[in-house]
């Protein structure tokens, strides 16, 4: 699995997802599994991978400069 996810978004990406989660411990706003679905975000860009993207050709890592 070559990384296709970026510094940046991975940051958002890991924010996006533990606010989520937090979620679903604080006091959901609305049903508590949805605070579960931030462990999708939260994943990705742990790993730095994300399959739509690589289903899609799209990369948002830097180009190599070897």
């Amino acid at each position: 699995m070559k990384k296709n996810i970026g510094s940046i978004e991975r940051i958002i990406r890991a924010v996006v997802g533990i606010a989520l989660i937090s979620q679903a411990f604080a006091g959901p706003l609305g049903p508590a599994w949805w605070g579960w679905i931030g462990v999708v975000p939260l994943l990705t860009s742990l790993m730095g991978w994300c399959p739509p993207y690589a289903m899609l050709g799209i990369s948002t890592c830097p180009a190599r400069k070897d």
